[in-house]
């Protein structure tokens, strides 16, 4: 490894100042482990309040931008320019910042779902791949290092062959029409024209869909779905059910909602083979629920001599301790920084820059969406194949 190398990525943010939520969640995992340092960025559609935010991250004045065109021209002309840009703009912007800065020549992580669009999505993961570029998408659970350990018990054939795989996502906060009250966040994931064609299913169930793919290694062969939007007023659906035929004979089922009452952040992920079955809760992110056949229930704990090495690397604190949310993110952060160090070396990633969410995870995001919500509208034909699996 040359000592080029060794220095922090240089970070670029696009979105996320000033109110935005995961804004603040991609700061916080870029700087985890040092990996990553920010130092440019175009943070607000408003520019003065995009530099004004900027100014309190420390970013050189110089390097806080109007908007992504200006920085990508400003950065192309610097021998220090930035590496990686981080996209955290709403859906509708995803695909033409992206584009812009992978034809430039910039590593790109973006928020999902990848676009709102599924031939943006084809066309942006078709660019990736022509480009050479490196492109991850930040499916954040994917990051947690007991999902890691439910996949190598998966893969090793602890469960045998799966038969049933259980995915849900609720959420409470859109129970009302807070959209319409002013909430800026609600306000463009109920509006198509900026969120794309799905509502819960878009923002959350994209999570769920690619948690239980992540996990079980399968593939979807069709689906069916049922969407509802209960807040009145509401255009995208604000509840989703899906049913999974995967290939293989295995199915599925698929809750995500934004309206269901008590649930906080309630993503939960069952498995059930032969041989046994797994179960793992975001809120209870530490643990994952082992019951084989003719045997005893047994809890696995994050941190335990046994686990898997793609467990491990992924664990920073003793048992005990509990990890997170953050953590979780931050770990993709790491996994993106070792893949984009790996290509330009030229070697095999280490077991942290494994497995990581790329683009076409993304593009599968999307055509799940589009495949959910052609379904649900069809009239007599409703078991649908996506455009990628």
């Amino acid at each position: 490894m040359t000592a080029d190398f060794q220095r922090p990525l240089r970070l670029g943010m696009v979105g996320g100042g000033e109110g935005a939520y995961i804004g603040n969640i991609h700061r916080i995992s870029a700087r985890f482990d040092g990996a990553f340092q920010l130092v440019a960025g175009a943070f607000d559609a408003d520019a003065a309040r995009g530099h004004r935010f900027a100014a309190t991250q420390g970013i050189d004045p110089a390097r806080s931008y109007d908007d992504f065109k200006a920085m990508i021209a400003a950065e192309n002309d610097r021998e220090d320019r930035i590496d990686v840009v981080a996209i955290c703009t709403p859906n509708h912007t995803h695909y033409p910042i992206a584009k812009a800065f992978l034809e430039a020549g910039y590593e790109v992580i973006c928020e999902k779902p990848l676009t709102n669009t599924l031939e943006d999505a084809i066309a942006l993961e078709q660019l990736v791949r022509e480009t050479g570029r490196f492109m991850g998408v930040t499916y954040t659970y994917s990051g947690y290092p007991m999902v890691h350990e439910a996949r190598e018990m998966v893969a090793a054939g602890k469960l045998g062959a799966i038969r049933v795989v259980q995915v849900e996502y609720p959420l409470e906060w859109m129970a009302t029409a807070i959209e319409a009250a002013g909430n800026v966040q609600a306000a463009w994931r109920t509006d198509p024209k900026r969120s794309g064609r799905g509502g819960s299913v878009g923002d959350i169930g994209t999570h769920a869909y690619h948690l239980a793919g992540f996990v079980t290694g399968l593939k979807l062969e069709a689906l069916t779905a049922d969407l509802a939007s209960f807040v009145e007023g509401r255009v995208l659906d604000d509840n989703a059910h899906v049913l999974l035929r995967y290939e293989g004979g295995a199915r599925g089922l698929l809750w995500s909602s934004q309206v269901a009452l008590g649930s906080s952040n309630g993503i939960r992920l069952r498995v059930f083979g032969e041989k046994g079955g797994l179960t793992w809760f975001q809120e209870q992110p530490n643990e994952l629920i082992f019951s084989p056949l003719f045997g005893r229930t047994e809890t696995i704990k994050r941190g335990a001599d046994d686990l898997s090495e793609a467990a491990k690397v992924r664990t920073r604190t003793p048992p005990g301790h509990p990890e997170g949310y953050l953590e979780a993110f931050a770990n993709l952060y790491r996994g993106f920084a070792e893949a984009i160090r790996a290509r330009r070396e030229g070697r095999e990633a280490t077991a942290i820059g494994l497995n990581v969410p790329t683009a076409y995870d993304g593009l599968k995001g999307v055509a799940f969406v589009d495949a959910v919500v052609d379904s649900a509208e069809a009239e007599g034909q409703p078991w649908l194949k996506p455009y990628a699996v």
